[in-house]
């Protein structure tokens, strides 16, 4: 697990609320958080045709942060924090912002399990670190291949959209690494510090977004399929993410991250018609298999 740094409100008792959270598995929450990972982004290559990725970034994370906000207010407990907690939630924000606006311009240009094959593999670096067994080491070999068949018949595209989407692959590592910290900051305030993140995001993605968001922002249809986007995408599986993130070794949360080629290939077909073929459906079975002997 990563260092706790000491944050002011971390003697608060947990609420009755945070408590029931804590009685669900925190495998649930990333079941959870696997499929609004993709099902919103999904979602959002269907407002590519009137709107620019960027454009769609912006509208994701403006929208999720203004529910977070109206629902957390997380201004309130911010200036109570030290500053190493204040750094990572800064950090954490700048990350959230530049991750998002890669994820959508590498979906713009490649598929769907394409990007989400290759944002697998920061992950792969954290598994590896943390392994410990030579029954983890087993999964993380079944998974490896798992995504390996996802992806490897369908590295077709552009050269720009992989290079947006290792830029996405590397931030996605970042926001896991600075996540846990987030999430382990103290108390059960992380979906607040997550809340704060989310305004940081705001600010950093807003001068290079909202130009490209404002067809939308003068179209109801276009705005509403924004914000639903940005609920799917941002606010249900972030939440998540922190939850289980809160009782999850990272080793283990980077493990578990092999599901999320095979939802975006699952996602795909549905919501895209990208349709699986023998290898993908042999990837999703080892991933799969994977997952279920890792310990």
């Amino acid at each position: 697990m990563d260092a706790r740094p000491d944050i002011h409100v971390a003697d608060q008792p947990p609420s009755p609320r945070a408590t029931a959270a804590g009685r669900v598995p925190p495998q649930l929450y990333f079941v959870a958080s696997a499929v609004f990972h993709y099902l919103g982004p999904a979602f959002a290559v269907l407002l590519f045709a009137r709107v620019e990725p960027l454009g769609v970034a912006w509208l994701r994370i403006a929208s999720a942060a203004l529910v977070f906000a109206a629902w957390r207010r997380p201004w309130r407990d911010f200036r109570q924090m030290k500053a190493a907690a204040r750094w990572n939630i800064a950090g954490l924000g700048v990350v959230l912002g530049g991750m998002n606006a890669c994820f959508y311009l590498a979906i713009a240009r490649l598929p769907l399990a394409t990007v989400g094959a290759i944002e697998f593999l920061g992950p792969i670096a954290l598994a590896l670190a943390g392994l410990r067994t030579r029954r983890n080491a087993v999964a993380l070999a079944l998974v490896i291949a798992g995504v390996w068949f996802l992806s490897h018949l369908r590295l077709a595209g552009t050269l720009p959209g992989f290079l947006f989407a290792f830029a996405n692959c590397a931030l996605f590592t970042l926001y896991i690494v600075l996540g846990h910290r987030v999430a382990n900051d103290g108390g059960g305030n992380a979906i607040d510090r997550l809340a704060a993140a989310m305004l940081v995001a705001l600010v950093a993605v807003t001068p290079v977004g909202i130009r490209p968001a404002v067809p939308a922002l003068r179209s109801l249809p276009l705005f509403a399929a924004g914000v639903g986007v940005g609920v799917t995408s941002s606010v249900v599986p972030y939440v998540c993410d922190q939850l289980a993130m809160a009782r999850l070794p990272r080793a283990s949360f980077a493990m578990l991250l092999a599901l999320l080629p095979a939802t975006a290939c699952l996602v795909g077909a549905v919501v895209l018609h990208q349709l699986p073929g023998r290898a993908e459906t042999t990837g999703i079975a080892l991933v799969a298999a994977g997952i279920a002997i890792h310990h």
